[in-house]
C-alpha cells in the first residue's frame, strides 16, 4: 500500500502479525492527511489479513514464514530505494513491526523511529539507533517487564522510552485493548 502526494517526507508503516488491516490503514491515512507520503509493505504477502481471534495462527505464520531477519532486510531495501526521494524518512511500527523498526533504527537514511509495544526488542538490545527513536510500551505486557527494558535502553543516545498504563495493543482503535486517551496523548510523538 502506498499513499503519495509528492511530499519531501515519508513514513514506512510496519504492521503487526495480522498484516495490513484496518488498524494499519487508519494510521496510513492519518499520516497522509498530515502531509507525509506513506509506504506500507505487506511483510506477510497475504491478501487478507488475519483476524484478531487468529492471534496464535498469525504469530506462527510470521515466525515460520517471515521472521525478523527477512522483514528487516525487506524494510532496509525499501529505505534504500526511498532514500534518494525523501529528505526525511520515518518508520512507525506496531508490535512485530515495532521490533522491525527498532532493527532498522541504525540505518543512516532513517531520521525517526516510533515503536509501539515492540516486545521482541528485548532480544535485540545491542542495536544502537542512529535515528531519533521513541519506544512506547504499556505496563501490561505478558511476556516481559518494560521497566527492565527501559533501564537497558534509555542510556542509549537518541532513545526515549515511554511506558504508559495500558495493555499491548492500546493504540489500535479496532482492538479491545484500545485506550483512546492514552493514544491521543502520544500523537505528538508520531506526527511531530
Amino acid at each position: 500500500m502506498e499513499l503519495k502526494q509528492n511530499s519531501k517526507q515519508c513514513v514506512i508503516l510496519l504492521h503487526e502479525i495480522y498484516g495490513v488491516n484496518k488498524h494499519i490503514k487508519h494510521y496510513a491515512h492519518a499520516f497522509y492527511q498530515r502531509g507525509f507520503d506513506v509506504y506500507v509493505p505487506d511483510l506477510l504477502q497475504k491478501t487478507t489479513p488475519f483476524s484478531y481471534d487468529e492471534e496464535e495462527l498469525a504469530y506462527q505464520n510470521f515466525m515460520t514464514n517471515v521472521g525478523f531477519e527477512k522483514a528487516q532486510n525487506e524494510v532496509n531495501a525499501l529505505i534504500h530505494q526511498l532514500s534518494s526521494k525523501y529528505s526525511h524518512i520515518r518508520i512507525v511500527g506496531f508490535s512485530i513491526g515495532a521490533t522491525i523498526a527498532w532493527l532498522c533504527s541504525n540505518n543512516p537514511s532513517v531520521h525517526k523511529v516510533v515503536s509501539f509495544y515492540g516486545s521482541r526488542i528485548r532480544q535485540y538490545t545491542k542495536v544502537v539507533p542512529n535515528a531519533e527513536t521513541i519506544l512506547i510500551f504499556g505496563t501490561q505486557e505478558k511476556s516481559f517487564n518494560p521497566i527492565d527494558l527501559e533501564e537497558k535502553l534509555s542510556s542509549y543516545p537518541n532513545v526515549l522510552v515511554k511506558i504508559v498504563d495500558a495493555a499491548h495493543g492500546f493504540a489500535d482503535p479496532y482492538s479491545s485493548k484500545y485506550d483512546e486517551q492514552i493514544t491521543h496523548n502520544l500523537l505528538p510523538y508520531l506526527f511531530d
